[in-house]
């Protein structure tokens, strides 16, 4: 029986409710309703305008970000961002020509870095492949801003890595005399997969090497026509140009 009067006198207590009441006291349901519509309505907002900004992005060299609140490993050199491209066959381009969908993780970094910054970010760059600037892909643009004096911040990244061996295929394409090797190379083996015997009965060095001379000719030919069909141009010269055909 005693018990039971504790438990009478000792009711276990629903947060939920408290909280309901105290609520009713200070704020009425449509009042609060109404205060998270204009929070959802003014940071929607932000993100429109966000998104504006990016697609309309215009040259800007600097943005006013406070020092103390950069961090130091986002932070990048023009040089360091053209070799990158160059290495890579990328190119860093103003965020208006790049016709990818930025992603919402992308603008909510934007945002919060202009409410920790206090400013208007502008100028935004993006590095990405070449492709990425015409179609959709599933390669891995970085966004980038301006701080001044040919830095730059990298504010967010999506998408997944490169490929490993891009690098590796697209080195050809830094220079004539890389272009030029790699024709050189892959004359000679496929000279080697000429059988022997197959132009005269005896096989000899002058044989071998007129079919590699020949090979090179053919192999480079294709080359020079792809190159200028297509409009090609070597790493150098593209990294950083908003024409297809640079």
């Amino acid at each position: 029986m005693l018990e039971k009067k504790k438990k009478m006198l000792f009711h276990k207590t629903n947060i939920e409710e408290k909280l309901s009441i105290l609520k009713e006291k200070t704020i009425s349901e449509k009042e609060v309703l109404n205060q998270v519509y204009e929070i959802l309505k003014r940071e929607s907002q932000k993100e429109e305008h966000i998104t504006k900004r990016l697609k309309d992005s215009k040259n800007s060299t600097t943005n006013t970000f406070t020092f103390d609140e950069l961090e130091s490993h986002r932070i990048f050199h023009i040089s360091q961002i053209q070799k990158i491209c160059i290495d890579y066959r990328l190119r860093f381009l103003d965020s208006r020509y790049f016709k990818g969908k930025i992603p919402q993780a992308a603008i909510s970094e934007v945002k919060r870095l202009e409410k920790i910054h206090r400013t208007e970010i502008k100028g935004f760059k993006i590095m990405a492949p070449s492709k990425l600037f015409k179609l959709e892909d599933k390669d891995d643009p970085l966004l980038f801003a301006p701080i001044g004096n040919e830095y730059y911040y990298l504010i967010h990244k999506w998408g997944n890595d490169l490929h490993p061996l891009r690098k590796l295929l697209v080195w050809p394409f830094k220079s004539i005399v890389n272009l030029a090797l790699t024709t050189l190379v892959i004359s000679y083996f496929a000279t080697l997969l000429v059988p022997n015997g197959l132009f005269s009965k005896s096989n000899t060095s002058a044989e071998f090497w007129m079919i590699f001379f020949f090979m090179f000719k053919s192999i480079g030919a294709v080359v020079i026509f792809y190159g200028f069909a297509l409009g090609k141009n070597f790493n150098p010269a593209i990294w950083n140009s908003k024409y297809f055909n640079a």
